[in-house]
């Protein structure tokens, strides 16, 4: 028993040595920090170009992976640490990023891309360059768009009161958001109330009926146990694909000669199939035990997910009235949107 444990702590420290020696031998070492835990996609992409990157550039990059809130716990605090440089790379949702760079609350805009395919297509796309010049140009050249992945799958609304078939059943339900604007007047523009609450405390404002509804992914309500709180209704709308936005310094990314830019960009595309693929896998056992648990999934009509979109279609002229750089922003997403339903549909025909 004393030897296994002996021989446990020397190979703990000859790995945690090994590595020390590996982040001192590389030419750059990358802080990487999410402010998540070890369960949710951010992390596995964060591994897969962790992974690839090291291996890839052959030891001249390491990366040091920071889970939580070690160096940094909101959006404008961490995307600042990437701007000055305390922070190499981070991930944030729109909603995090909304108060440095409102215009990426276009992920949010409701019911704009249809399903996986073309939303993947689309951040694989021009419109994600867009976003990148526009953010350059806003951070003075510091912060960096390296890829838009996934985090959660697709958002839809849940509720501990009532199925939800129709855009005339969400009136009066108090619906949680972030502080972001453009949340707030999505459930606004559907009858509802938004109420903003910090995440870590919405399990016990389910419980207390603070709030009473929230529009989140199937994976996220599972992980946070909020069938415990009392969310037992889910619709499957699918109003918006929960992006991921990977920032990185600028400095940091031009310091490096080209060869190991490939690399690090090779990287972000690793991390981004990832991440679109990490929810589709979760999202499983999360239906079944959400279901198991008595929970209740709806699957809107055709007609009825085209009268959310209706109900919903307010927002889009908000959004480009009165968020900075919101018209630009829009007219790439729909845009890219276009060509990746003309794609999917060629495809079809060639492949049907």
């Amino acid at each position: 028993m004393l030897l296994n444990k002996m021989l446990r702590s020397f190979f703990s420290l000859v790995l945690l040595v090994g590595f020390s020696f590996s982040a001192l031998a590389a030419d750059y070492n990358l802080r990487m920090t999410m402010n998540s835990n070890d369960q949710d996609e951010d992390y596995d992409g964060s591994i897969v170009f962790k992974n690839y990157v090291e291996s890839a550039s052959n030891g001249k990059i390491s990366v040091e992976l920071f889970v939580g809130t070690q160096l940094c716990s909101k959006g404008a605090e961490c995307l600042q640490g990437v701007s000055d440089g305390s922070i190499d790379i981070y991930i944030s949702t729109s909603g995090g990023a909304a108060g440095v760079f409102p215009y990426v609350q276009v992920l949010d805009l409701p019911y704009l891309m249809s399903d996986d395919r073309i939303a993947e297509d689309v951040l694989k796309s021009d419109f994600v360059r867009t976003m990148r010049k526009m953010a350059l140009k806003d951070s003075n050249n510091s912060i960096r768009l390296m890829t838009i992945g996934n985090t959660g799958g697709w958002r839809n609304f849940a509720n501990t009161k009532r199925q939800i078939a129709n855009p005339s059943d969400m009136k009066g339900l108090k619906i949680r958001t972030v502080v972001a604007d453009l949340p707030q007047e999505l459930v606004r523009a559907l009858g509802a109330s938004p109420t903003p609450i910090p995440w870590p405390e919405l399990f016990t404002s389910f419980q207390t009926g603070v709030v009473e509804g929230s529009k989140n992914g199937i994976t996220d309500i599972m992980n946070m146990k909020f069938p415990d709180a009392g969310l037992k209704y889910v619709t499957l709308d699918g109003h918006a694909y929960m992006g991921a936005l990977w920032w990185m310094n600028n400095a940091k990314y031009q310091s490096m000669p080209e060869d190991l830019r490939k690399v690090i960009t090779d990287g972000f595309y690793a991390l981004q199939q990832a991440t679109f693929a990490s929810p589709k896998r979760k999202s499983i056992k999360a239906y079944e035990d959400f279901v198991a648990g008595g929970g209740n999934l709806y699957v809107p009509t055709p007609d009825q997910k085209a009268a959310f979109k209706e109900a919903a279609s307010p927002v889009y002229d908000w959004f480009k009235s009165n968020v900075k750089g919101g018209k630009e922003i829009f007219n790439a997403l729909t845009k890219a949107v276009k060509s990746a339903e003309k794609r999917a549909s060629s495809d079809y025909k060639k492949d049907l």
